[in-house]
């Protein structure tokens, strides 16, 4: 009898603890009234409806369904983390002009395991983030792009090309971001071939982490891929201090890349480390190894769909080529300038390719926004492919249109069009992005003919990618002006 008694008890306080347990996640600490929404079950939140796949360039339909019960502003809770969505273009244009006044730069769990970083408030925040602006707009900013990166990327998209024509097939997300990789280590952190190939390589299968289920147990893709990106880290130290100790030892041993720059300033600028210098390499490696190939390799699944879009295409670089005194020179600024055509498809391209559904934020104190409040600490998901796939903005938003962006004023741009954020966080690779997208299409359209043998399913979950890749066939084009 007393045995019964016991496990009754038992029982009652394992009922009783899960229902203060559901009260206070359902139910957290906030100084006024939290947005509308859900967070979900204790523990492990909304995420399990999150990561479920979706096959469209829709929103994906955890945020859709939520934007039409809830309204532009909600909360859910992804994995034990608290976040607001925003879909209100005011709010998200606000915060963007609040990076470390009211906001943060943060990623969610499985992206703080790639970068190493935490998201907090530093009292010199502002002064870090400026510093690498300068440094990345020094190398890959408009008039870097305009004096050296045009020229050196259709070198090697020249070169790059003619490797895949000898192919019988190939796999483009793979080979695009192998081309950027060998780009991007060039621009960055110069080192040899083979030490160039490795790091590329691990950081391919690192990144995977972020299209993975985050389960970090032996044996999961997710835990292979966070080893990998362990690895990337490691060999970033090593060049990192191999370039230090080469540095002290002859001072006129200089490398034209970014890393050369870095290390100068370790004595110059306070906050600058060997540490520091690693996490930053490491956070351009993933937006030009990660994000600019995804769009090229969707650039050329939407020509491939669109017939009447290649021929335009084609018509327009071939006048290009038409006009020039030797038709085999490079392209110049002002030719890139006059591809208005090819600006419209690479527009259309970046609205429809939301590779995330938003940019992440943390609040740094309690935020008040049309009566609502979000508590300090709680995470912002400002959903710019909510903006972009607006059918009271863009009519058949689904769609592949460019010739929708034929009369767009810059202001309408500006405002509407938003891959690249905003604020002063706003990617500096902007322009090296468009200009890259422009050259290889250029490329590719007066010298190539192509077809897509295989694969081009969307998947998100809830990150944009290719299911099975796009596998292309390609060919040296015939009777060419």
């Amino acid at each position: 009898m007393w045995s019964i008694e016991i496990y009754i008890v038992g029982f009652v306080i394992v009922i009783v603890t899960q229902l203060i347990i559901t009260y206070r996640w359902r139910n957290p600490k906030c100084n006024g009234k939290l947005p509308p929404g859900s967070l979900g079950f204790p523990f492990i939140g909304e995420c399990l409806e999150l990561i479920f796949p979706a096959h469209s360039y829709d929103l994906h339909p955890f945020i859709k369904k939520r934007l039409q019960r809830y309204g532009p502003l909600f909360c859910t809770n992804v994995a034990g983390r608290n976040v607001v969505v925003s879909a209100d273009t005011e709010f998200n244009n606000y915060i963007f002009q609040q990076e470390e006044k009211l906001v943060v730069r943060w990623y969610l769990d499985l992206f703080e395991k790639l970068f190493r970083e935490t998201g907090e408030i530093r009292p010199d925040g502002l002064a870090i983030h400026k510093y690498v602006k300068s440094m990345t707009l020094g190398r890959f900013g408009p008039e870097c792009v305009k004096q050296n990166l045009l020229l050196q990327f259709e070198q090697l998209v020249q070169t790059t090309l003619l490797s895949w024509s000898t192919l019988d097939r190939f796999d483009l997300t793979h080979a695009s971001v192998a081309m950027f990789g060998e780009f991007g280590t060039n621009q960055m952190c110069i080192c040899d071939p083979e030490t160039s190939k490795q790091l590329v390589d691990k950081f391919i299968n690192g990144s995977r982490a972020i299209i993975s289920f985050p389960l970090n147990i032996p044996g999961t893709t997710y835990y292979k891929s966070l080893k990998d990106s362990e690895k990337v880290m490691k060999m970033l130290k090593e060049i990192v201090n191999e370039r230090i100790i080469a540095s002290a030892q002859d001072e006129h041993n200089y490398k034209d890349d970014l890393l050369s720059k870095l290390i100068k300033d370790i004595d110059v600028v306070d906050f600058i480390t060997p540490e520091h210098i690693i996490h930053i390499l490491f956070s351009l490696m993933f937006a030009i190894f990660q994000t600019i190939p995804i769009i090229l390799v969707l650039a050329v699944k939407f020509i491939s769909e669109n017939p009447a879009v290649l021929t335009e295409l084609i018509a327009e670089h071939d006048e290009i080529i038409a006009k020039r005194k030797n038709s085999d020179s490079s392209v110049t600024w002002e030719e890139y300038k006059s591809m208005t055509f090819t600006l419209q498809v690479v527009n259309e391209t970046l609205r429809l390719g939301n590779t995330f559904p938003g940019f992440l934020r943390k609040a740094a104190k309690d935020i008040k926004v049309k009566g609502y409040t979000i508590p300090a600490g709680w995470a912002i998901m400002a959903c710019h492919s909510a903006l972009h796939l607006d059918p009271n903005i863009y009519k058949d938003p689904l769609k592949f249109d460019p010739s929708r962006w034929k009369d767009a004023t810059p202001e309408f741009i500006s405002k509407n069009l938003k891959p690249f954020g905003g604020g002063i966080k706003q990617c500096t690779g902007a322009d090296f992005t468009k200009a890259s997208l422009c050259i290889f299409l250029h490329v590719l359209v007066t010298k190539y003919r192509w077809n897509v043998v295989e694969g081009g399913d969307i998947i998100q979950n809830p990150v944009l990618h290719l299911k099975n890749g796009l596998h292309i066939s390609l060919s040296e084009r015939k009777n060419v002006n």
